[in-house]
């Protein structure tokens, strides 16, 4: 097809059938005007590649456009629904996240922090889990704060050599 003849076939297009189609679109697709716009393309597309339709009577080329543009919405209908799509305003949840492993971690930390001995293990558990700065740990314990600093550091390398034994690694 020559230059001449498809200005002439999208001038038709346009002039005699795009307002029709257009309207018919926005039914089809319950207003939602980009789906309209959408199957107003492809429908216009497809006539340009059978520009013998436009030959036809005015009634029968409409009919042929209108018929064209029905089939594109149900099969974008027909495509949504076997991808079970939903429109919402809402975005989805977000995944809930499986706190299984840290469950784990908890269980054998607590475990390995039973084999301590019990002044390695009460720092520990003042300072790490109880969130006590070394001051407040040191008058809970009545101890001077050096001390609570070289049990913390004592305990903490007690409770790595635990840990490996139970086969943890960093």
């Amino acid at each position: 097809m020559n230059e001449a003849a498809e200005a002439r076939l999208m001038r038709a297009l346009h002039d005699e059938h795009a307002a029709a189609l257009w309207s018919f679109a926005l039914h089809l697709t319950d207003g939602d005007r980009v789906r309209a716009e959408d199957i107003v393309q492809e429908t216009l597309l497809r006539a340009w590649r059978h520009p013998r339709v436009l030959d036809q009577s005015q009634r029968s080329a409409r009919s042929w456009l209108f018929t064209v543009a029905r089939r594109i919405a149900i099969d974008g209908w027909r495509s949504a629904a076997a991808r079970s799509e939903v429109a919402t305003d809402v975005p989805p949840e977000s995944a809930v996240p499986d706190d299984t492993e840290r469950a784990v971690q908890g269980w054998i930390v607590a475990d390995a922090l039973g084999e301590l001995s019990p002044r390695h293990r009460e720092v520990l558990l003042l300072c790490f889990f109880q969130g006590l700065s070394v001051a407040d740990a040191a008058a809970r314990l009545g101890v001077a704060e050096g001390t609570v600093k070289s049990r913390t550091h004592y305990a903490l390398r007690a409770l790595r050599l635990v840990l490996e034994e139970k086969g943890v690694t960093r």
